[in-house]
This record gives structure tokens, C-alpha cells and sequence, in this order.
């Protein structure tokens, strides 16, 4: 009993319009006997040139390649030999007929063109599919932080909200968004960023490591005015005209109370690539400008420093670029309103406490 007889034994021809197909390619060469006749004709037929030359922008967009093809052929045939012979040397292509020997007498043959078109239509359809593995792996948990953060970017900028959790396409939508809003102002609208170097991975790492010092620093500092704000306010109370009025006390107090917390203002160091140069410009806490939101009936009590003594203070505060002297001013100016709060009234022990928390 005979078994069933094997199919015709696949061709190179075959092969390579397998692989056109699948990769979308909507040229003339679809057709077996227009891709042999090509073939055929080498460089000197512009199909099979203009076919190359797709190949190679396709896998040039894909990864990253100093060599490229870019003319089809034409008049000057050992130019473009030279930049597919440069090409396939990059990408380390296994037939040594396509890479050595006289540049001149390569790709004569039928079944050398089609080694080439094989190789070169191969290697696109592998880096297509590792490109959709990396669009895959994109894909995070909409609950993520990641995911909450890149979704209220496109919350602020108003970016329709995406059916895909595709974190690269959220940001090219985010970019085009910004793009679009800039078009419509000033150059000068933004500002020059403060930071106009670029950081090495040592220096965010080092960078990181400070913020999360400082962070920690000023949790420290803000627990410490929370609760001189309690004793401050629970003060309040020791008099027999406010023993009376604790309730009362309470219930407009604990509301706001509750509301702070020694970590609101997180730092991060996104907030430092995003800085302009105008926040480095020394704005005075004293101006008029500044009371005009800050004063009230309460803290109308000033600091007991002399003129001179008050400006240089808050302008060595201003001038924080060197972290040194940035603490070494924190430490005088809280050691100075320590000493103004022994010598002061409780009304002004409740005005510097308010004005100490909000700092």
C-alpha cells in the first residue's frame, strides 16, 4: 500500500513571498513570476531595488543601525552594492556570497538576489514580532502607580481617556497634547529649565538619595510644628472663660487638624527636571504682595529682627542651591524664632506656629 505522495519541495521563491505577504508588503513583486524576473535582472531592475530599499528602511525603523539603504539603484550600481554590502555586514548576515569577494560580481546570480531578499525580509518579520512583545509588555495593571500617574497627565492636559493600558502610547498622545498647547503661546512662555545638564545614572541615584534625606528631614521638621500647633491651640483652653467653650473649640479645630499631615508636600525628582529658571528668582516673604494672602488679624505681629537683620536672612533663604548653607540659614532662622516665642504673647506663639506649618 502506497502512502500518500509528498507536495512539490518548497521554494526560495516561495519563501520570500510567504514572507513579503506577512509582513505587508503591497509592491509589484507579490507575483511569483514578476518576483523571479526581478531576481533575475538584479540591481539593474528597479523593482528589485526599490524592494531593498523597503526592506531596509522597515528594519532601520526597528533597531538601531548606522548603515542604511537609501538609493534605488539607477546609473551608480556600485554605490548601492557598497551600502547593501555595508548593511548586511551590520547586521552580521550569515551567506559570506552576499559580504566578501569583488563587489562587482555580486548579486549576478538569480539565487543570489533571492538569498539576499530571504535575509532581509526574515530578519524585519523576527524584529516585528519581538517589537509586539515589547508593545505587550507595555501593557501595565490600570491600577498600577505607573498607569495613575500617566493618566492623570492626560486628565491635566484634557487627552481622551485611552481603551488600552499601553503606557508608550499614552505618552506619544501626552507629547502630541503639549506640542499642540505650546504651539499657541510664547516661546518664552515656559521658561529655560533650571537644570541644563543632563544627569548620568550615578547622579539620579545620589540625587535620589538627598531628596529622600531631605524628605525625611522635613517630615521631622513639619511633626514637630503639628504638634506645637496642638499644645498651642490646647493652651487656648486653660483659662475658666475657654474651659466653657471646648466644644466649641474642638469642632472648628479638629477638622483642619486632621486635614494636615507631615508628608503632603512630596518632593520628587521630577519636580526638579521641571523647574524654570524663574523659581530661582528671590521673591521677599514681606513684600506687599506676598502679606496681601498671608496677613490676618492674628499674625500681625512681626518677627523682632532688625531691618537689616530680616532682609539678609531671607535673602541667604532664597538662595538654595548650595544645601550647605540652605540648612545652616534654617537652623538660624528657627533658633531665632525659638527665641522671640520665649519672650512673646500666646497670640503670637499661635501666629508663628500658623506661619512656621505653611513654610
Amino acid at each position: 500500500m502506497k502512502g500518500p505522495e509528498p507536495g512539490p519541495e518548497p521554494t526560495m521563491e516561495g519563501d520570500v513571498l510567504d514572507t513579503l505577504e506577512s509582513l505587508g508588503y503591497k509592491g509589484p513583486l507579490l507575483e511569483e513570476q514578476a518576483l523571479i524576473k526581478a531576481a533575475e535582472g538584479g540591481l539593474s531592475s528597479p523593482e528589485f531595488s526599490e524592494l531593498c530599499v523597503w526592506l531596509g528602511s522597515q528594519i532601520k525603523s526597528l533597531c538601531n543601525l548606522e548603515e542604511s539603504i537609501t538609493s534605488a539603484g539607477g546609473d551608480d550600481l556600485e554605490s548601492f552594492q557598497l551600502e547593501i554590502s555595508g548593511f548586511l555586514k551590520e547586521m552580521a548576515c550569515p551567506y559570506s556570497v552576499l559580504i566578501s569577494g569583488d563587489v562587482k560580481d555580486r548579486l549576478k546570480k538569480k539565487d543570489d538576489c533571492l538569498k539576499l531578499l530571504l535575509f532581509l525580509s526574515s530578519e524585519l518579520q523576527a524584529l516585528q514580532i519581538l517589537q509586539n512583545k515589547k508593545c505587550k509588555n507595555s501593557q501595565v495593571d490600570k491600577n498600577s502607580e505607573i498607569y495613575q500617574e500617566v493618566q492623570a497627565i492626560c486628565d491635566t492636559l484634557g487627552v481622551p481617556k485611552s481603551t488600552t493600558s499601553d503606557i508608550s502610547l499614552m505618552l506619544n498622545q501626552v507629547e502630541s497634547k503639549v506640542k499642540a498647547v505650546l504651539s499657541k503661546v510664547q516661546k518664552n512662555h515656559v521658561g529655560k529649565p533650571l537644570l541644563k545638564t543632563d544627569l548620568s545614572r550615578e547622579q539620579v541615584e545620589q540625587l535620589e538619595r538627598i531628596n529622600d534625606a531631605l524628605c525625611c528631614e522635613y517630615e521631622c521638621r513639619r511633626r514637630m510644628l503639628m504638634k506645637r500647633l496642638d499644645v498651642t491651640v490646647q493652651s487656648f483652653g486653660w483659662s475658666d472663660r475657654a474651659k466653657v467653650k471646648t466644644d466649641d473649640i474642638a469642632r472648628i479645630y479638629q477638622p483642619k487638624r486632621y486635614a494636615l499631615s507631615p508628608k503632603t508636600t512630596m518632593i520628587t525628582l521630577a519636580h526638579l527636571l521641571a523647574a524654570r529658571e524663574d523659581l530661582s528668582k528671590i521673591i521677599r516673604t514681606s513684600s506687599g504682595s506676598s502679606r496681601e494672602k498671608t496677613a490676618c488679624a492674628i499674625n500681625k505681629v512681626g518677627f523682632s529682627f532688625n531691618t537689616v537683620e530680616n532682609e539678609s536672612l531671607i535673602s541667604s533663604f532664597g538662595i538654595f542651591m548650595n544645601l550647605n548653607s540652605f540648612f545652616l540659614c534654617l537652623g538660624e532662622l528657627e533658633k531665632r524664632v525659638v527665641e522671640g516665642l520665649r519672650s512673646s504673647r500666646l497670640s503670637y506663639v499661635c501666629a508663628c506656629s500658623f506661619e512656621f506649618l505653611y513654610l
